[in-house]
């Protein structure tokens, strides 16, 4: 099928188009690309630049390539930097699928072909972890390495050794909501990113996902159309039970965030939280050993973190990551 689409496949270098007033525009220093992977479908790609091993981004549910705006740049220096952004999110392109991860899949082998990579390595964050796992099984000599950030969880790995997937879909605390001081302004927003959860969230990434006021302010998070593809994904039946190519698996083990649980008055309410994150904690930890174990390629570490651990542990990422792309060929 990549060999039938190849000769469709267009890439159309834009300048990037992400400013949503007069004032603000996306400075992190990529180009914009658009890549055709299916039927009225077009990706969009950021490519930061750099020398060496190509390094492909993939971003977590919800988010889109925008999110490693500020994280990328810092790999350039040996590597070749890439970021996808996946059908039905920010300005890439949707059509539905039944066949969820195999279609998010081919539209990451499209990609790859169309920018004639060759042999990149896939970092994914999250949900993304089901794609790395999707492409690494399936066509292992198309991909040098895998780097899963916080994303080793069932949907990416499971061999029955390990907790299930809905052992994690429990119910956490709920933590406070931006106030309309937060929502004055995306630096505003960005801010109270920084004060709940410990790291900035980079302000296109923002934008690419938020509504706006007509005056320009962060009004509501945007619904995308590639959102309904993320159940099929977590409660799927597919099952990978083993990674034949070089892997690096960073889990977060988070802390209990007391700004989230103490916000409420509620004793018993703080207490579930606090239960919550406890019980949480265990299972990453149960998920990690039981990867460690099964697939001795790979190297699984953990850190004490948020899950999205690029932003919140970048410098630690970062020194995983870079000693982990030295040693892929």
């Amino acid at each position: 099928m990549l060999r039938c689409l190849q000769a469709g496949l267009v890439i159309a270098l834009l300048a990037p188009l992400y400013s949503q007033s007069a004032s603000w525009r996306d400075t992190s220093p990529h180009t914009v690309q658009y890549v055709t992977v299916d039927k009225d479908v077009r990706l969009e790609v950021l490519d930061w630049g750099g020398s060496g091993k190509p390094v492909v981004l993939l971003a977590g549910g919800g988010n889109t390539a925008h999110v490693f705006d500020e994280f990328a740049p810092k790999l350039t220096g040996h590597n070749h930097v890439y970021g996808i952004t996946r059908r039905g999110f920010g300005a890439s392109g949707f059509s539905a699928t039944e066949n969820a991860v195999e279609r998010l899949r081919d539209d990451v082998l499209a990609a790859i072909e169309a920018l004639n990579l060759n042999r990149p390595v896939l970092v994914g964050h999250s949900i993304a972890g089901a794609e790395l796992s999707s492409v690494g099984t399936s066509h292992p000599d198309r991909v040098a390495g895998l780097v899963y950030l916080e994303a080793g969880y069932p949907y990416a790995f499971d061999n029955g050794r390990g907790p299930a997937m809905k052992d994690f879909q429990i119910g956490g605390p709920q933590g406070p909501n931006p106030s309309s001081s937060d929502l004055a302004s995306f630096n505003g927003l960005q801010n109270w990113d920084a004060r709940v959860f410990g790291y900035r969230t980079p302000e296109a990434e923002f934008r690419q996902t938020w509504d706006s006021t007509s005056d320009g302010r962060p009004e509501k998070l945007r619904d995308f159309p590639g959102a309904q593809m993320f159940m099929k994904i977590m409660t799927g039946t597919k099952k990978y039970t083993d990674i034949p190519v070089h892997a690096l698996v960073i889990f977060a083990i988070p802390q209990v965030p007391d700004n989230w649980i103490n916000h409420t008055r509620d004793p018993a309410a703080q207490e579930a939280g606090r239960t919550y994150y406890r019980t949480i904690n265990l299972l990453k930890e149960k998920q990690a050993k039981a990867f460690a174990d099964a697939v001795p390629t790979a190297r699984v570490i953990r850190l004490r973190g948020a899950h999205y651990i690029f932003l919140s542990n970048e410098r630690d990422v970062l020194r995983e990551m870079r000693a982990f792309l030295a040693g892929v060929k």
